[in-house]
């Protein structure tokens, strides 16, 4: 038996002592209020991407319609840029597609904060992107559904998440601890 382990609960930790056992190092939350607040404006941000996406997605481009076509192969689309002579189109396609994804990754977590986890924000962000891309394919003309716009996205998300929807989530959305108490 550990020392820790022996020691009754009520004894008060050193602060110099690590986190061992499972002891979960104590995390600070916002103020209800604040936390409330920072919801709002999550999900004010996130109606504000909606519009966006959907501004940018399923805008009618009759002109290229020619020139679209549905990509059920990953990558292919992917090679097709790299392959393009200017590099700038590369990375504005490439670029914006995972630019796209970042608010997902960064809102969905603090707006609805049972998605919070790597994989629940990808799951998420997949289902979403896949539907956005088979409603431009199916209904917008001079679009088509992009199997690697929903796999860039998704990565999008994953950076946004990662670099700060995490951390968001966590301060906004504390955990309950074991003894169902918020930390």
């Amino acid at each position: 038996m550990t020392r820790a382990a022996s020691r009754p609960r009520s004894w008060p930790r050193p602060r110099a002592a690590k986190a061992r056992d499972g002891d979960r190092p104590e995390r600070h939350t916002l103020a209800l209020p604040l936390r409330l607040l920072a919801t709002a404006c999550a999900f004010v941000f996130m109606v504000a991407f909606a519009v966006v996406l959907a501004r940018l997605t399923l805008h009618p481009s009759p002109a290229s319609e020619s020139l679209t076509h549905t990509n059920l192969h990953p990558g292919r689309s992917l090679r097709a840029y790299l392959d393009q002579p200017a590099l700038r189109d590369a990375v504005k396609q490439i670029g914006g597609n995972i630019l796209l994804g970042v608010p997902f990754g960064v809102l969905v977590p603090v707006v609805a904060p049972r998605t919070r986890g790597v994989l629940r924000v990808l799951l998420l962000t997949a289902v979403v992107m896949l539907l956005v891309e088979s409603a431009q394919g199916v209904l917008v003309a001079g679009r088509a559904f992009d199997v690697d716009d929903v796999i860039l996205n998704t990565a999008g998300a994953l950076i946004g998440y990662l670099l700060l929807g995490r951390r968001m989530s966590r301060t906004v959305h504390a955990r309950g601890g074991r003894d169902g108490k918020r930390t």
